[in-house]
């Protein structure tokens, strides 16, 4: 489901991952918000962090293979505490919500989740 309610949000920068891993790029979404609004986990799983990453606050739930990612947000819940989707995980404390999807190191569309990524066809021939 969308993190941010009522959904479906607002994306005002695409998934854009980097060629490399050192590179810039967008490893996620960002979605249009407003400090304080309520951020909802968009999968039901464990929390498997809830804190500060460089000074901005951060909740990632854990589910099988996948991780969801969520900053700036003040977190509501604990490393450990089991979610379901929808409930309430913090509040953002920025303008926008950056939402993060990965598999082991692997970013990957969090609109996937919902059906919604974006495709990208590569050529037949890599030449």
């Amino acid at each position: 489901d969308w993190p941010l309610l009522p959904g479906p949000d607002r994306v005002i920068r695409d998934f854009d991952p980097p060629p490399h891993p050192w590179l810039a790029g967008n490893r996620g979404v960002d979605l249009a918000g407003s400090p304080g609004q309520a951020v909802h986990t968009a999968n039901s799983g464990v929390v498997s962090f809830a804190g500060p990453v460089g000074g901005v606050g951060a909740v990632s739930v854990t589910f099988g293979a996948l991780r969801t990612t969520y900053e700036p947000v003040i977190p509501a819940v604990r490393a450990g505490q089991r979610v379901q989707v929808g409930d309430v995980i913090g509040r953002l404390s920025g303008r926008d919500l950056h939402w993060g999807l990965l598999r082991g190191t692997d970013y990957l569309d969090p609109l996937a989740l919902l059906g919604l990524e974006q495709v990208r066809l590569l050529p037949l021939d890599a030449s």
